[in-house]
């Protein structure tokens, strides 16, 4: 159970109308809520252009409720929970606009008695970052004078190192470092705060967590559906920019990071650049040679007939933009030296799916064993979406009088046997916002080093040509993706 907030605030959303709101956002309110985490006193704010009023704010936002919470919908919560919520009606594109809003808020402030406090959600285009924040300065909303203003900032930071550096100089000239909340929502997910647990708990793990005993680490970042109505942000973004850069490098750091001296914001932060600033950088050759892109075309998945990457509605006929990247990357830390790193996602692939699988090294060919027939490797499977958990494969031989090994598995899911037993990540985002903790958010350190290990790839990529698409839907990838784990002796788990 998460440790309830005790300061009220207006929680102030850039973007109120838009799809992540409905979705996320405001269904894990109303969860935070159900399990009575939020202070009562807490104001939620939608800002957006549509003219709605607040009363037909709040049934659309209950509607999205309905459909997207974890919890079945409680109309006595939701009745005081709705009298909470605001619609504040602006052009964020026009400045006088913010002077209204600020006024807005301050009279709220005042019949609410939030004290001053605010947290902005900007849950809104890229380009809209830059403007919202200076104006939030030029209209004197943001002071942390006898109170806090936060700002949380939604993904992508920056397009490369370049921009994403002026942005945090930005951001950095309004709001202190402590009170920028920088989000990846992978963070939030329950199973990687488990996995610290996990790793630093117990002996057995984190004694063999090392390239003496692990021959190889995998993630894979797997979605069934296509580009969908993200076309416009899709198509200058890709595989690199939308997912390794920030969700599988993360995922990576925390995985692979030195013991933190605690488990404080801070300390893991600080383990986690280590690692991304330990990635070896490759050169031109290498680049070839370890990184795979790919792109889908047009075929069958799951019994209906799909369009390709090209074909999506608003994507360049003639586009090379990337829907799926592998990569083998190593580290030159003590640790990790010499083992690689497997890293994959890609779109319309055939499940939905986040997983860690660590392979541990294979026991020798020994006399004893010459006989026994089905060896495999152990696996650490680390489950991080849907399923939640961790599974441990070893070796036992098959009851009965023959020679023949079995693999047995130890399995741990912590959301099999319990109904809504893990809150959503935006849950846990936004309290940690509200708690201002920011254990679970990318620090400027972090994603200045994975934007410098994602700019050496593109610059490779700008001069090297590409035939798309290469891969069928409902696939793993292109063939070379699996061609490439061959060449050194190993292969893609797919679970």
């Amino acid at each position: 159970m998460m440790e309830s907030i005790r300061i009220p605030c207006i929680f102030t959303i850039f973007g109120g109308t838009g799809d992540l709101t409905h979705r996320k956002l405001i269904p894990a309110i109303y969860n935070l809520t159900v399990e009575g985490l939020l202070h009562p006193g807490m104001m939620i704010v939608g800002v957006g252009r549509r003219p709605l009023s607040t009363e037909e704010y709040r049934d659309n936002l209950l509607a999205s409720v309905m459909k997207h919470s974890r919890f079945p919908l409680r109309t006595d919560i939701w009745d005081r929970l709705k009298e909470r919520i605001h619609y504040f009606r602006m052009n964020l594109s026009e400045s006088e606009d913010f002077s209204s809003l600020k006024n807005w808020l301050d009279e709220l402030d005042r019949t609410a008695g939030t004290q001053g406090n605010r947290l902005f959600y900007l849950s809104v285009a890229p380009t809209l970052f830059e403007p919202i924040v200076l104006n939030l300065h030029r209209f004197g909303m943001v002071t942390n004078q006898g109170a806090w203003q936060r700002v949380m900032i939604e993904k992508p930071f920056g397009r490369d190192l370049k921009s994403a550096a002026y942005l945090n100089q930005v951001i950095e000239s309004v709001f202190p470092p402590e009170n920028i909340f920088r989000i990846d929502h992978y963070l939030g997910k329950e199973m990687l705060r488990n996995l610290m647990v996990i790793r630093f708990g117990n002996a057995l793990f984190e004694s063999i967590w090392n390239s003496r005993y692990i021959e190889n680490i995998q993630i894979t970042a797997g979605e069934t559906v296509g580009v969908e109505t993200r076309a416009g942000y899709y198509e200058h973004s890709g595989a690199l920019r939308d997912m390794l850069q920030s969700h599988l490098l993360q995922l990576l750091a925390l995985v692979a990071m030195e013991p933190p001296i605690s488990l404080d914001a801070k300390s893991i932060r600080d383990e986690k650049v280590k690692f991304l600033r330990s990635l070896l950088k490759m050169d031109d050759e290498l680049l070839r040679s370890h990184i795979v892109r790919g792109q889908y075309g047009p075929g069958i998945m799951n019994g209906q007939t799909v369009r390709g990457y090209r074909q999506e509605k608003g994507i360049h006929p003639a586009s090379n933009t990337e829907t799926f990247i592998a990569m083998r990357i190593l580290a030159g830390n003590f640790r990790w030296g010499g083992m690689p790193f497997y890293l994959r996602t890609g779109k319309r692939m055939p499940k939905k799916s986040t997983y860690v699988v660590m392979e541990f090294k294979s026991m020798p060919e020994i006399l004893y064993f010459k006989e026994y027939k089905g060896m495999q490797p152990n696996l650490l499977e680390i489950h991080i979406q849907p399923k939640e958990g961790i599974s441990l494969q070893f070796n036992a031989k098959k009851p009965g009088s023959g020679n023949e090994i079995t693999t047995v598995t130890m399995d741990y899911c912590q959301n099999c046997d319990y109904e809504n037993n893990s809150p959503e990540s935006y849950e846990r985002l936004i309290a940690d916002a509200l708690r201002n903790d920011q254990t679970l958010f990318a620090s400027w350190a972090e994603i200045e080093a994975s934007w410098s290990f994602v700019d050496n790839i593109t610059r490779y990529w700008d001069k090297e040509a590409v035939d798309f698409p290469n891969y069928a839907p409902g696939t793993w990838g292109p063939p070379a993706s699996d061609e490439l784990l061959a060449r050194y002796g190993h292969h893609w788990w797919n679970l």
